[in-house]
Formats: C-alpha cells, sequence, structure tokens
C-alpha cells in the first residue's frame, strides 16, 4: 500500500500515514481488518512528492479495501487528505520489496552481474601476472559461497531487532569480505597459490564488483541516503519512504570504481611484487570511504565509537601501507 504527499503544506504538518483496511468478503478465515500508523522521518523543503509504503503481513488472502490518510502530531486527521483503494494481496517475499522507484531483482541481478565481472577481472589479472589462474578461479567460486553465508550472518548479527528468518533478512557487504576473503587466504594456500598474489591481483575484481553491486542497492531500495531538498538529490526509496535523498550509493559505487582502476594499474604499469600490499591498500581505503559516507544514511548508528573507532584504523592502516610501499 502506498499513499503519495504532494501537497507542500501536507508534507511539512503530516507526522506518519495511517492505513486503515477491511476484507471485501464478509466472512472466511483469517485477519479481516487491519489499522496500520507509519512513521514519516522528517522531509526538507524542497524535496518534491513522497511516496509512503506500508505492508501488512498474515492477512487474510483475496480483495482488501485500504483507505489512508495523513495524521499530525497526536495523531490528528489533516483535513481532507486522504485516499482509498482496492487490490488483492500478493506473495510475502515479493511484496516486502514492492515500493514506488523500487525495481523487483534489480539487487540480486546487479550483485550476481558485479560477481561475474569480478572473477572475470581476476582471472584476467593473475594471467598476466603468472599466478595459477585457474587454481584460484576454483578457489575463489568457494570462498564466494561461504562470503554468502558470512553476508547473512553478519547482517543478522548487526540487526537483532529485524526479521530472524534467514530467507527474510538482508545481507552485509562487511560479512561476505570476511569470510570470503578468510576462505580465500587459507584456500590459496591448500591450492599452491601464493597468499599475497591471490589477494592482490583479487582486489581489483572484487572492488569492481562492488561498484556494480552498490547499484543494485540504488535501484532495489537498500542503504539509502538521507532526505534532502538539493538539486544534487535523487528521487529513490528505501522501500518505506520515496524521496529525493542523497545518493549515497552512487558515491560508494564511483568511489570503488576509482579505487578499482587504481589497484589493477598498479599490478599491471607498476609491475608492483604480488606480497599483498595492492589488497591492504585497496580495501583500507574502500574501508575508510564507506566509514565517511555513513552518516549520508538514512540508517541510524547502532553503536557510538563504532564508527570512529574503524574509520581511524581503517585511515592507519592505509597510511602506513603506502609509506611502507614507497619506502621500500
Amino acid at each position: 500500500m502506498t499513499y503519495w504527499l504532494e501537497d507542500p503544506n501536507e508534507l511539512a504538518s503530516s507526522k506518519a500515514i495511517r492505513f486503515t483496511g477491511r476484507h471485501v468478503e464478509r466472512e472466511g478465515p483469517g485477519r479481516r481488518d487491519f489499522v496500520l500508523d507509519v512513521p514519516i522521518e522528517p522531509v526538507p523543503a524542497g524535496s518534491g512528492p513522497v511516496a509512503v509504503t506500508a505492508r501488512v503481513r498474515s492477512v487474510a488472502p483475496g480483495e482488501w479495501r485500504v483507505q489512508a490518510d495523513a495524521r499530525s502530531a497526536g495523531s490528528a486527521k489533516l483535513g481532507q487528505h486522504h485516499g482509498s483503494a482496492t487490490g488483492p494481496t500478493g506473495f510475502e517475499p515479493v511484496v516486502r520489496v514492492l515500493a514506488p522507484g523500487v525495481r523487483l531483482y534489480a539487487w540480486p541481478a546487479f550483485v550476481l552481474f558485479g560477481t561475474a565481472l569480478a572473477l572475470v577481472a581476476q582471472f584476467q589479472l593473475a594471467s598476466a601476472r603468472d599466478v595459477p589462474a585457474s587454481r584460484l578461479l576454483a578457489v575463489t567460486l568457494g570462498a564466494c559461497l561461504i562470503g554468502v553465508i558470512g553476508a547473512k550472518a553478519y547482517y543478522i548479527l548487526t540487526h537483532l531487532s529485524g526479521p530472524r528468518r534467514v530467507s527474510a533478512s538482508g545481507m552485509s557487504i562487511q560479512g561476505f569480505v570476511l569470510a570470503a576473503v578468510g576462505t580465500l587466504a587459507v584456500g590459496s594456500l591448500g591450492a599452491g597459490v601464493p597468499t599475497g598474489a591471490a589477494l592482490d591481483v583479487t582486489t581489483p575484481g572484487l572492488l569492481l564488483g562492488m561498484m556494480i553491486g552498490r547499484f543494485g542497492c540504488f535501484f532495489g531500495g537498500c542503504c539509502a541516503g538521507r532526505p534532502t531538498g538539493g538539486r544534487w538529490g535523487l528521487w529513490s526509496s528505501d522501500r518505506v519512504m520515496g524521496v529525493r535523498r542523497i545518493p549515497v550509493q552512487l558515491i560508494e559505487s564511483a568511489a570503488a570504481g576509482v579505487l578499482a582502476v587504481v589497484s589493477a594499474a598498479i599490478l599491471l604499469l607498476l609491475n608492483h611484487p604480488a606480497d599483498g600490499i595492492v589488497f591492504v591498500i585497496g580495501l583500507g581505503a574502500y574501508t575508510l570511504v564507506r566509514q565517511l559516507l555513513f552518516p549520508l544514511r538514512s540508517i541510524p548508528r547502532s553503536t557510538t565509537y563504532g564508527r570512529a573507532v574503524v574509520t581511524t584504523f581503517a585511515g592507519l592502516v592505509t597510511g602506513a601501507s603506502l609509506l611502507s610501499h614507497a619506502v621500500a
């Protein structure tokens, strides 16, 4: 269910949208009515129309009549601002990601495409640097599978108030990188591939995959930026509220792309020794940029000092790695 706010006065005074639903059929099993209030986060002036989307689970299947109206502070109804529509229930795994501005299956499509390009880039760089490319590719495929498990586990552990079902929970890039890189480092030893070389030739592809994957986040409605009234903002959704937002996913994508090109150039043009330093610099710089972008997201911080600690550590590691390479 989506309610659109386009009147500037309604945007300024609305604090929540109340959805009231009643099943069209009078008899039958299951929950047959609901009342749901969806809070609205503050919207800056000039942010344009706002779409507020709500979902209700565990209701009777079939046709529903839903009315929505804007509410001010204290749940008072705002004049004549309301709307109503009739529509059917839907398949919950699909309904939970539907919203204006969100493209169905955009996230998995971009992530899979980015993963494919990352594997191709790794294979080409490994071949160019005389690293056993076929053996490294086999290890990497296994590392990607372990990385998916790590991404799910990390997300669930850092979002304990969210869905606990594996199918309904999201994924975290931090969990993927930790699990996949750890598996790659251990697996490369067993495959007879130097660990430093394996990590170095993997870095540009990993950053390239992140660059592509962030487009999936933007069009899929996750990791959304804060609402903004600035002209450089883009209309997008976090699956609950569609509004002009800071395109933080695309900014992070651009940063990952630049780092991918730089790390690949170091390996191909500067004949850098494959000792793992490119991996440390590339991932350290990406982590630093990511932490600097976090305040632009609409997601609240879960810890008080976590971001400051990670930012400081990433900056020190990246700087020390660059300095040691320059001295060497």
